[in-house]
């Protein structure tokens, strides 16, 4: 439970403000671009930062990491609620988003440390179940809170999560990673490591393909706000629902994904995402090429969204289970592709102004298209490859 929650990061971050996302822009006086630039923010720092925390957590073990970026979490969502203009509250979002990134990259590098093969995949795919709450929830509580209050009291509710994660994390996460398993740490190390981790086809096919996979979600939870509220004129309490429905198509496939890892190989989960997600995206294409009004569009967006289920937690264990020895590194590499992806998706979506859903038809279904190629090219070929020379 204290993992999963510590896997809310990423949605809880981004999702609870976005019914004000609007109101943000009007206050603030920004672009539809610069108000999505502070969820651009978010995700890079909840990048870069993976990149910090993984690595140091293979070096100092998990807790220590883990409790500092968590008490960094609660500070810089405090000073996201008193920013001034939207250049600082950028900023803010940028830090943000570096303290949160130790939760998610080592979640799952404790994870690695106490699960393996089959079992690993169960796990990741049981903390996206409850993990899967924050998208369902997040939406929701903050389209009643807009009722209430404005974006900067939201961001207030940020901090309480973080306080609450502060102490779940000092209370419920004991140390996974014993001191013999550590590694020396330094510049020198952490460099072989990282060129390990690129030279291995199959590891970067699944980031590669997971994080394709995740510009798409990102580009939605971009650009929906704007879509179904300025476009098909929804409340920001209706689309909180509809927010919250696809996030639930997000938890029903993740347990799919568990029932079908019982028969099926990673390979052919993963697979069975990426059609899904490629079929969604162009139906959004469709729906808002040919007109045809609002349900194809939520249909079709739902059935974008909903194999993100399938497809994160499949793509981590492809790609972590070489890799005991390195698990921080790993999984901070992983997150990157995530939520790199995601940042240059974000603000795509919006070049073009709020009276138009083209962009975000583009960039989803050029990001599907691509995370299947790279998923053919790089996962499938590599593991032919392996099994002809077994």
């Amino acid at each position: 439970m204290v993992l999963s929650l510590l896997s809310m990061f990423g949605p809880i971050s981004l999702d609870l403000y976005l019914p004000s996302l609007p109101e943000l822009s009007t206050e603030l006086q920004a672009s539809v671009s610069g108000a999505q630039l502070t969820i651009t923010a978010c995700l890079l720092g909840l990048a870069a930062g993976q990149l910090v925390a993984g690595p140091l957590s293979d070096q100092f073990g998990r807790r220590r990491p883990l409790l500092i970026g968590l008490v960094c979490y609660l500070l810089t969502s405090l000073a996201c609620a008193f920013a001034p203009t939207i250049e600082v509250l950028i900023v803010f979002r940028l830090l943000q988003g570096l303290s949160g990134a130790a939760g998610l990259v080592i979640a799952r590098a404790v994870a690695r440390d106490l699960y393996d093969g089959a079992a690993l995949l169960i796990f990741f795919s049981r903390l996206v179940l409850v993990s899967g709450l924050a998208p369902v929830i997040a939406p929701l509580v903050g389209g009643q809170l807009a009722r209430v209050m404005d974006w900067r009291g939201i961001f207030t509710v940020l901090a309480g999560f973080g306080l609450v994660l502060v102490l779940a994390g000092a209370v419920g996460v004991p140390e996974s990673l014993p001191v013999e398993r550590r590694s020396a740490g330094g510049l020198g190390e952490n460099l072989a490591g990282f060129r390990e981790l690129f030279a291995d086809r199959l590891f970067l096919g699944a980031a590669l393909a997971s994080g394709l996979v995740g510009a798409t979600m990102f580009a939605y939870i971009a650009g929906s706000p704007f879509v179904l509220q300025r476009i098909y004129q929804m409340s920001p309490q209706g689309f909180s629902y509809v927010f919250g429905v696809n996030a639930l198509g997000i938890m029903l496939l993740s347990q799919v994904g568990v029932w079908l890892a019982r028969s099926w190989t990673a390979v052919q989960v993963l697979g069975l995402g990426l059609g899904m997600n490629l079929l969604g995206s162009v139906g959004v294409l469709l729906s808002v090429t040919s007109g045809a009004g609002l349900v194809p569009l939520l249909v079709s967006l739902w059935v974008m969204v909903s194999p993100v289920g399938l497809v994160f937690p499949t793509a981590t264990t492809i790609a972590l289970a070489d890799y005991p020895h390195q698990a921080g590194r790993a999984s901070s590499l992983l997150g990157l592709g995530q939520y790199i992806a995601g940042a240059a998706a974000a603000p795509l979506v919006g070049l073009a102004g709020e009276h138009t859903a083209v962009p975000l038809a583009v960039v989803t279904v050029g990001s599907s298209l691509l995370a299947g190629v790279v998923c053919w090219t790089l996962v499938v070929r590599t593991l032919r490859g392996r099994e002809t020379t077994t």
